[in-house]
């Protein structure tokens, strides 16, 4: 187990809250004599707050027959989470990233993100993002900043899969559960009204969620109505290495193939994030046997940021006839030199600098309706319809580059990478010259309609068979991707000649970098005036006939009909429980894009491309086994085995090529693409007390058939821009500033396949006088069949959480870390990540039994986070996120 002296530090502090705890327990004898004496009483005790929220977490996770573990809406609101990644992040083998300070997605049991299925009330949930690069890539991972954790009643995280729930997680299945107006007091109503304040970006916002629950005296009828307004202002600072080439270098005794940094710049990104909920339930249960539950949800989450970064160009420098001298070689990496670009830095370029602002927009919708009926004491059964869809779009994207030429010195090691620019002075936008503007559109639609019939038959018998359960789903989804990109010569050559001071505004904040900066790092270059930059480029655009046009190349769609069935026998028989199944489902899938051809049907000033439409179908037989078996009355053991199934990402089964032209790189889809399939299974034991402690351990064992992979081809590709960016690009001789440029492409294709072998151990104590402890490990040894390393896969998990709980304060101090993980590829090579940890609080002081003050914080420790190329003589990131902190008031009547 490899962990840092700094993750040690950290470790200390959650330890040192399970101490503080057992000397806090260790005082208060007198208390617990009082509390022994008041359980004799033989009146009834309400377990409210942390304790009944573990409790029904715990019976959930019990009685469960899959391998289930549980966040309650207790713990939701007692966390400091403000959507349902932060949440189930607490609970074993589950982990989160937060590059924008607040997790989005989820890696369950040493699988990547995609790998995850999430449900909402049991179907299927349109997403989208708000990062243009996320859009781009079309993925299945759903964005759980569309859930904040205001509406949610429930969590299930399923590891364990069964035929009568919806396939496609090989990591697992996160079925979010809303509330039911029934289910609640006849009258409810909830207000959360807190403020937030991010250190890193000075500001102060509020948060504001409100639910009003009501039903009749007869509770034939109820309704629910949730809403949710939050606001915060974020920053992030960072210092990235973008990529790596390779190049031949004069070390002094030699020519030697090294890898050299391609740009390495210091990026400011500023984020107004608006996220703006509601969530509505109408039940009618007009008798026993019938009952209709009309459920609907709007969520957008507005984002609208900046992203500046100015970065030394080696990739430019050096393609075009620059040098590089005095170089350190290290692990086969110019980890230090000097770097020129033609003419000992006098001509072409060797410094680019971009900003980046973005008017980007994330939406869910879902409308459903469920009708549960009992037709008689044996037969029962469901029927569901409903629609669901999402749009992820930047509407617009003003751009801007600027670019001289440069020589520089750098050097990648120390705490942050560090350029000195030895003939260009940062803090003046009149050493650069414009170079690039453009105004980009993109569209991502997400859409799904379903509907599902299920049946159940119950034995009135006393033998092995409880009930049997069968269903059949039907359901009609389509992804599309559009891109309406303005064109160099069409946008950008009218406003050529404009002056870089033109553009100008403030430097840097002065605190720029603190915390990871190393002695030499760039903290200080101008900004740019952000409105008067908007103003340019929308001028310029109303002043155009059709300024964009399609972009074929990131322009796409995908159509996927699924129809599927299954049957499954639950089973109850003495101390046996459990059930066996068979789920079987064809997918349809159409997939359409555009390629690259010489003499292609669509003509435009991105390239010459032919339309491409292919379909294919495939069918899926998936049974699973799940058994639990109660040795006593607090002893069970459970086993669990199943065939499972992921559909590819979107974006990997369409005919496209997405381009990175600075670096030269890309990906590619392929619609022939098979699904990622698994066989898994897993065995556990479980404790539980009379007094609500428990215990767990679990192995469990994944043999992932095949994996979707990279493969890197090399293609000459053509992209629109000034000048050719590498010596190796020629005129098109068709367009104006079109040019063939060689790329290095990473082609998706299935690969080898892989395993993942794991444990998890957790437990709960609940210690005498309101105190208590959760902790969880969980261990996954990740890889593939090659021996590369899986995405999003942590060999090591650790959550340690101490609570404290009376009848006017409760608390929790919780520390989260995952060990080291590879990302993705990026730009042709490697992304992988340092441990990551966080330390949060929450404390809540009951005023009354009606009114509470709250206060939560994420990140206390200021962890940043950091990135690399292979090995840590490569580095690719190094970013801060800050502290953030919530002050408010909480309503509950």
């Amino acid at each position: 187990m490899n962990i840092s002296k700094s993750s040690i530090r950290r470790w200390g502090i959650g330890a040192g809250a399970a101490v503080v705890i057992g000397a806090l327990y260790a005082q208060t004898n007198v208390a617990l004599a009082q509390e022994a004496e008041a359980e004799k009483a033989p009146e009834e005790v309400v377990v409210t707050g942390i304790r009944r929220s573990l409790r029904d977490s715990l019976t959930a996770k019990q009685m469960s027959d899959a391998v289930i573990d549980v966040v309650s809406a207790e713990d939701v609101g007692k966390f400091p989470d403000k959507n349902l990644a932060e949440a189930i992040q607490r609970v074993p083998g589950v982990v989160i990233n937060r590059e924008y300070g607040e997790g989005e997605r989820v890696s369950i049991r040493g699988t990547a993100p995609n790998l995850a299925r999430t449900l909402y009330n049991g179907h299927a949930l349109a997403t989208a993002d708000w990062f243009i690069l996320e859009q781009q890539n079309a993925t299945r991972s759903f964005n759980y900043l569309m859930l904040p954790s205001d509406i949610i009643g429930s969590v299930e995280v399923m590891k364990s899969s069964q035929a009568n729930v919806e396939e496609g997680g090989v990591g697992g299945i996160v079925n979010v559960k809303t509330r039911n107006p029934l289910d609640l007091d006849p009258f409810r109503v909830y207000v959360n009204a807190q403020a937030v304040h991010t250190d890193l970006s000075g500001e102060t916002d509020p948060h504001l969620s409100g639910l009003v629950s009501w039903k009749n005296s007869a509770e034939t009828f109820g309704a629910l109505v949730g809403l949710v307004r939050q606001e915060r202002n974020i920053r992030r600072d960072g210092v990235e290495v973008l990529g790596y080439i390779r190049r031949n270098v004069d070390t002094g005794s030699g020519t030697q193939s090294v890898l050299v940094p391609s740009l390495i710049g210091s990026a400011l990104f500023e984020q107004e994030r608006i996220r703006t909920g509601a969530n509505l339930a109408l039940q009618l249960r007009p008798s026993d046997r019938l009952e209709f539950n009309l459920t609907g949800l709007y969520s957008q989450f507005s984002a609208d940021n900046i992203n500046l970064n100015y970065l030394a160009w080696p990739l430019r420098a050096l393609g075009n006839g620059g040098t590089l001298t005095n170089a350190t070689i290290n692990n086969g990496t110019a980890v230090a030199g000097r770097i020129s670009s033609r003419n000992n830095g006098a001509e072409d370029f060797g410094v680019v600098y971009d900003a980046i602002q973005r008017e980007a927009t994330a939406e869910t919708r879902n409308i459903d309706l469920l009708t549960i009926f009992d037709i008689d004491d044996n037969w029962s059964g469901s029927a569901r319809i409903g629609y669901t869809d999402a749009t992820g779009n930047t509407d617009n994207q003003p751009f801007v580059e600027f670019g001289a030429p440069a020589s520089f010195d750098y050097d990648l090691r120390g705490s942050a990478p560090q350029v000195r620019f030895r003939n260009v002075d940062p803090t003046n936008p009149n050493d650069m010259r414009f170079i690039f503007s453009s105004l980009h559109e993109i569209k991502n639609d997400d859409a799904e309609t379903y509907g599902y019939l299920d049946g159940n038959y119950a034995f009135n018998r006393d033998w092995l068979l409880e009930s049997l359960d069968f269903g059949v789903k039907a359901t009609a989804h389509k992804r599309e991707v559009t891109a309406m990109y303005t064109t160099f010569g069409g946008f950008h050559v009218p406003i050529q000649n404009t002056p870089a001071s033109a553009f100008a505004g403030p430097q840097t904040p002065a605190d720029f970098l603190n915390g990871i900066a190393a002695p030499n790092t760039l903290r200080r270059y101008w900004q740019i005036n952000r409105g008067r930059t908007s103003e340019l480029l929308f001028n310029n655009f109303r002043n155009i006939e059709n300024p964009r046009i399609l972009s074929p190349q990131d322009s796409f769609s995908v159509e996927e009909d699924t129809l599927g069935g299954y049957v499954m026998a639950n089973i109850d028989s003495g101390p046996w429980r459990g059930n066996l199944g068979l789920r079987v489902v064809r997918t349809d899938q159409t997939s359409t894009g555009n390629v690259s051809s010489p003499q292609g049907r669509i003509q435009n000033a991105y390239g010459n491309y032919d339309p491409l439409t292919t379909e294919r179908s495939y069918t899926d037989v998936l049974p699973s086994l799940n058994l639990a078996y109660e040795y006593n009355d607090n002893i069970q053991y459970r086993f669990a085995a199943a065939s499972v199934m992921t559909r590819p990402d979107f974006t990997d089964i369409t005919p496209r090529a997405s381009l990175n032209p600075g670096a030269l790189t890309g990906v590619s889809g392929n619609p022939n693409l098979e699904p990622y399939r698994a066989n898994q299974a897993e065995g556990a034991v479980e404790w539980y007390s009379d007094s609500q402690d428990a215990l767990s351990f679990a192995l469990f064992y994944k043999d992932i058939k095949s994996f979707i992979t990279d493969r890197p081809v090399d293609r000459i590709l053509q992209i629109s821009t000034d000048t050719a960016p590498n010596a190796a690009c020629t005129a098109s001789g068709t367009v104006a500033n079109l040019f063939n440029c060689p790329f290095t492409i990473n082609e998706r294709t299935n690969g080898g396949g892989g395993s993942v072998l794991g444990a998890e151990l957790s437990g709960i104590w609940t210690l005498a006088n309101g105190f208590g402890l959760q902790a969880n490990y969980t261990y996954a040894d990740s890889k593939a069949d090659s021996g590369d390393p899986l995405p999003g896969a942590s060999e090591h998990q650790l959550n340690l959480t101490g609570f404290y709980e009376r009848d006017r304060l409760s608390a929790r101090l919780s520390w989260s870390y995952r060990s080291e993980f590879f990302v993705t590829f990026d730009r042709s090579t490697r992304l992988n990540q340092q441990a990551l940890e966080s330390l949060d609080a929450a404390l809540q002081y009951n005023l009354s039994d009606h009114l509470a003050l709250t206060f939560d914080a994420v990140n206390l420790t200021d962890t940043e986070i950091r990135q690399f190329a292979g090995n840590a003589s490569r580095p690719r990131a190094v970013y801060r996120n800050g502290r953030v902190f919530w002050l408010g008031v909480r309503i509950n009547y």
